[in-house]
């Protein structure tokens, strides 16, 4: 990996890099894990090196720091932690989010909910895990869409700064850099790229950007129906449950479906 990346950021790579450096993980005493630049990111930087990706193998990302800091946390700090992470070929989309679903929707003697309450959240589905959703054509093409979303995060978030990972594929990329967002909830971030493998291939997403504990995807092919967000919010509240728990309001797995329909665009936030 440091080898790799070091030579993919050469000049034969084709790629004219603005001010940066390499980040090493577990607080610069490990691997290269990234190359962050030092200044925020301009209109069209995603697309520029997206565009370049076939050649250099740098996969880019908008990056936002843990609460605006001047350290910009965790990225710049190599608060990266890459000894739990795998790699996404050892997991199974389905299998990964069939076990996190009966992990939290499981009730147990601490919990504020009762089973009665804790069912009624993930209606009309209750304890049941429902499978995987059916793969959608997509309605955009995707990784236009993507650089398109990447300027939109730019535009909300004026600090974001452009990070490249040297990843087989977009959806691996938070894997291959060791971000450990989700740690609440894993400390395995190769479950969490083969879960954003499966909807790159069935919905056109696109892994554009992530920050402490967010991640940021564009999506070409969002359900048109509640019926089919219904089946990719069960997705979503297994992946990350707390965007059901926190972010809808009822918290209820439908409600959290009806923000789906025709939107272009998931975040995840990880408490």
């Amino acid at each position: 990996m440091d080898r790799e990346l070091s030579e993919l950021l050469s000049a034969e790579s084709g790629v004219r890099l603005p001010s940066g450096r390499i980040v090493r993980t577990d607080e610069g005493e490990g691997r290269q894990g990234l190359w962050l630049a030092d200044e925020p990111a301009r209109p069209g930087m995603w697309d520029e090196f997206h565009t370049a990706y076939a050649r250099s193998g740098l996969w880019p990302l908008m990056l936002r720091p843990l609460r605006d800091e001047a350290e910009f946390r965790p990225w710049e700090t190599g608060e990266l932690y890459s000894k739990l992470i795998t790699h996404p070929d050892d997991h199974d989309a389905a299998g990964v989010l069939r076990e996190w679903w009966s992990h939290y929707t499981a009730h147990d003697e601490d919990d504020v909910l009762t089973e009665k309450e804790r069912t009624a959240v993930t209606a009309p589905y209750g304890l049941q895990w429902p499978g995987l959703a059916p793969a959608r054509p997509p309605t955009a093409e995707p990784d236009a869409f993507a650089a398109e979303y990447a300027d939109h995060l730019l535009f909300q978030y004026p600090s974001t700064r452009l990070g490249l990972v040297a990843a087989e594929r977009g959806a691996d990329a938070l894997a291959t850099a060791a971000w450990t967002g989700p740690a609440n909830y894993t400390n395995d971030t190769a479950e969490v790229a083969a879960v954003l493998r499966s909807w790159e291939d069935r919905f056109g997403a696109r892994v554009v950007g992530a920050g402490s504990a967010e991640l940021y995807l564009s999506v070409a092919a969002p359900p048109t129906t509640l019926d089919e967000a219904l089946h990719i919010a069960a997705e979503h509240f297994a992946f990350c449950p707390d965007n059901v728990w926190q972010n809808s309001r009822p918290y209820t797995l439908t409600a959290y479906a009806e923000s789906l329909v025709g939107f272009n665009s998931w975040d995840f936030w990880w408490d």
